[in-house]
């Protein structure tokens, strides 16, 4: 009965977590560049990385499995950072290889990073309720 209710809890906070670190990534990014934090402005950052995002939570079923770092953690990575620079690239906004490399590295940390801490987490207290309770 907990599982039922918990889990719509775990894929709610799971997507919130990802947009919030997709924001925190635009954020950091326009005022490393010296930007204006205009909502206008970080919208026009943050949508194709927003789609991206979805796209990938779309792709994999994100939903069935939210804390998984490998699956959905890796394809929610690679399509945030694949879509994201084709569709900043085809509403002309700048690609360079460098922003290319520096966003893969940051949104791949950020995305796959809470992923792993949770399965380290989740194994730690799966491990230690094993020894609290041992089989008979």
């Amino acid at each position: 009965m907990a599982q039922s209710t918990s889990k719509p809890t775990v894929v709610w906070l799971a997507g919130i977590i990802d947009i919030a670190l997709i924001v925190l990534f635009v954020l950091i990014g326009r005022r490393s560049h010296g930007e204006a934090l205009s909502l206008a402005g970080l919208l026009t950052t943050l949508w194709p990385f927003l789609v991206g995002l979805a796209v990938g939570w779309l792709i994999t079923r994100a939903w069935r499995h939210p804390l998984g770092p490998v699956w959905p953690g890796v394809v929610v990575w690679v399509s945030t950072v694949v879509l994201g620079m084709l569709l900043r690239l085809v509403s002309g906004q700048g690609v360079e290889w460098t922003f290319v490399l520096v966003a893969t590295i940051a949104v791949g940390v950020f995305l796959l990073g809470w992923r792993a801490i949770a399965a380290l987490v989740r194994a730690v207290r799966g491990r230690s309720s094993t020894s609290a309770n041992p089989s008979p």
